[in-house]
């Protein structure tokens, strides 16, 4: 095992299933939100980007449609090979093995940062801040997306199936790091019920899971996130 790999963090949803998660990846957020809010920020057209914890790759093709070079890193093995499958036929893109904490990259090469739902989850990810500290170019932004547990439907999910995370506590640790943080309400919209159902179950635990597909009807879900960002 390399020490990338035994130094990641598991992330049971992706590292246990990832064509589960593939399924999932497809149905977040189809109206663009998320990439909307961004591009409000700074747009990464002609930019050097860098995708932490790119995972299978998912969002590496559509980064690499408009920037100048795309970079993925990935601690965990198996995905970093099927990420690099992914962008095989892309020239200006590629995928490296590392971690956010010790990243794979020069001094100030990066100019947009790009990382969802991986490491940056509040206090105790100082060191990949750090890194961020160092990898970013003068005038460069990083991107940080994750859960907003405050809100929505999923926003209630999660609160009830991980009752210890201090939502609010997490907003101030990005306050005093710098962050502004930009509420965006998007939804998962599946094309079937077992779509949903079997991206349900690797985002909860069994007994949480039944309890959610027995109340929610439909293929969508109203989904509440966090897009923090920071110039450097």
């Amino acid at each position: 095992m390399s020490p990338e790999q035994h130094q990641a963090i598991p992330s049971p949803n992706i590292w246990g299933d990832p064509d589960a998660y593939e399924i999932e990846n497809l149905a977040v957020d189809p109206d663009g939100a998320i990439w909307a809010a961004m591009r409000a920020v700074r747009d990464w057209r002609g930019t050097r980007v860098l995708d932490i914890g790119c995972g299978t790759g998912f969002h590496l093709p559509y980064l690499a449609s408009t920037a100048a070079h795309v970079i993925g890193v990935e601690p965990h093995l198996p995905l970093y090979e099927v990420a690099t499958e992914r962008i095989s036929g892309l020239d200006h893109a590629e995928v490296r093995h590392g971690l956010a904490q010790r990243l794979p990259v020069g001094d100030h090469s990066v100019d947009v940062v790009h990382n969802r739902w991986a490491y940056f989850f509040g206090p105790g990810c100082e060191p990949g801040l750090r890194e961020l500290e160092r990898v970013m170019a003068p005038g460069g932004v990083a991107f940080l997306i994750d859960n907003d547990a405050t809100r929505s439907t999923f926003g209630r999910w999660f609160r009830d199936a991980w009752p210890d995370v201090d939502a609010f506590a997490v907003q101030r640790f990005w306050d005093r790091n710098g962050f502004t943080t930009v509420p965006v309400m998007m939804r998962w919209s599946f094309e079937s019920r077992a779509d949903l159902e079997r991206v349900v179950r690797i985002e909860f635990k069994p007994e949480q899971s039944d309890r959610i597909l027995a109340e929610h009807d439909g293929l969508e879900v109203d989904y509440a996130v966090a897009v923090r960002w920071r110039r450097y």
